[in-house]
């Protein structure tokens, strides 16, 4: 008797079918796996890459794996060979052999050592240029596609209005439209012409996040249904409709009273129903854990595990903590249907589909070195650093600086610091600084 390989596995078939497929196949167990999400270093011990715990936090398939370059200080090579040994475990070692989404930051270039550095956010909106936006995330797709990351948890679309919000950096500025044309550029660029090539481009943060009460981070944000929808929303529906953002992530905050990760009104009828996005919404890092923990909204991890799958979000990141056991009671205890997980599942596995991991799990470790801080790369890093110049003219001696001045003194504890400079998503300012002990001292350049 002829083996024959079932549909999932059959790359003629449409990806539908194969969704269909592999979902029939798969026990509750296998379905809620697919919802979360595990650091890699959960997955490591002081040898590498652990067998037994991967036996026991990913025995039955995973969503997603946190970082594999971006949260550790694996250099490139090494972090595709991670990546490698990852998928090979999931590949060999599960039922299903499902392999995972690995994701990664990439604000203002690929978070992780040895990847090229570009100017922070705002500083490439200063250029006024979205062609440089989309030239920056063909390079970062590149580097991430070389050592195995798929997703890239950027651009931030929220539009800053209030610059005591201490992640304006991150953004494209206070104009609507304007952070709508350099965010479709970047989405562009990221996700290239088709998936099986490019990094997915995750929408963040979906709505409001940005003008919070105070500038805090996580505070209320109170806003008129018109300011949200003319201002806020633009640029989230302009990436969604013009470049087919294939993933969301939703804000901290409350709106208008409603903590946005429990609200169906946003995650679903808006954003789905009403702007059309077909894609995956994950979680910000904690964000449904915070429902119980932080906003007091769900009773249990449970319940919060039941508000954010029923508001729309499809996987919890960075690592699972109520998309597991809390969510598999909230199953058993009637409060959460099956059906629920199912659409949530069907959209992860779409994407997995899309990217072509059934058929290219890994990456050629051959290849990595080749497309790392090349030539070009560090071009078009000095390019947009130099187009993000802003002259101003100093009008009626704003700046006490006579035309004789010929040094001026930069004090303070940047003054003389490289490292200061990088945008807070970058390895240098993200991961090396928690590593070393930085000097208490301030500073003097003489320049």
């Amino acid at each position: 008797m002829k083996d024959t390989q079932p549909i999932y596995r059959d790359a003629s078939r449409s990806v539908a079918e194969r969704v269909q497929d592999l979902m029939s196949c798969m026990t509750l167990t296998e379905k809620i796996a697919q919802l979360g999400s595990c650091w890699v270093y959960e997955l490591q011990d002081q040898q590498g890459f652990s067998k037994d715990q991967a036996s026991a936090l990913i025995s039955q398939g995973i969503g997603q794996i946190t970082r594999v370059g971006g949260g550790s200080t694996l250099a490139p090579l090494d972090s595709a060979k991670m990546a490698n040994t990852i998928q090979a475990h999931l590949i060999h070692h599960t039922r299903l052999g499902i392999p995972a989404i690995v994701h990664e930051e990439c604000c203002s270039g690929y978070m992780a050592l040895g990847a090229t550095c570009f100017p922070q956010i705002v500083g490439l909106a200063s250029t006024w240029m979205p062609e440089l936006a989309e030239q920056m995330t063909t390079v970062i797709r590149t580097q991430m596609r070389a050592v195995g990351a798929h997703q890239g948890l950027a651009p931030v679309l929220d539009v800053a209005r209030d610059p005591r919000w201490g992640r304006v950096e991150e953004t494209f500025g206070e104009d609507p439209l304007f952070a709508s044309q350099m965010g479709v550029a970047y989405v562009r660029g990221l996700q290239g012409a088709n998936l099986r090539d490019g990094v997915m481009a995750t929408g963040k943060h979906f709505l409001g996040h940005g003008i919070s009460e105070a500038g805090m981070n996580c505070t209320p944000v109170h806003l008129g249904p018109r300011e949200l929808r003319d201002v806020i929303l633009m640029p989230f529906q302009a990436v969604v409709q013009q470049a087919q953002l294939a993933s969301m992530m939703n804000a901290y905050s409350e709106l208008d009273g409603v903590v946005v990760a429990s609200s169906r009104a946003i995650m679903t009828d808006l954003l789905r129903d009403e702007l059309g996005f077909d894609g995956l919404v994950v979680s910000d890092y904690r964000a449904i854990s915070m429902l119980y923990d932080y906003h007091r909204v769900a009773g249990d991890e449970a319940h919060a595990a039941y508000l954010a799958l029923n508001a729309g979000i499809d996987v919890e990141l960075p690592t699972t903590k109520c998309y597991g056991s809390p969510l598999m009671q909230a199953v058993q205890s009637g409060l959460v249907s099956e059906s629920l997980i199912d659409t949530a599942v069907e959209r992860i596995l779409r994407k997995k589909f899309e990217l072509g991991l059934f058929e290219n799990p890994y990456v050629d470790v051959d290849r990595v070195l080749s497309v790392y801080v090349t030539p070009a790369q560090r071009q078009l890093a000095r390019q947009i650093a130099q187009q993000s110049i802003v002259l101003l003219k100093n009008d009626n001696q704003v700046l006490p600086l006579s035309k004789t001045v010929k040094s001026i003194a930069v004090i303070g504890p940047n003054a003389n610091e490289a490292r200061h400079l990088f945008g807070d998503y970058s390895h240098p300012a993200h991961i090396e600084t928690l590593l070393e002990k930085q000097p208490e001292l301030a500073t003097l350049l003489k320049c």
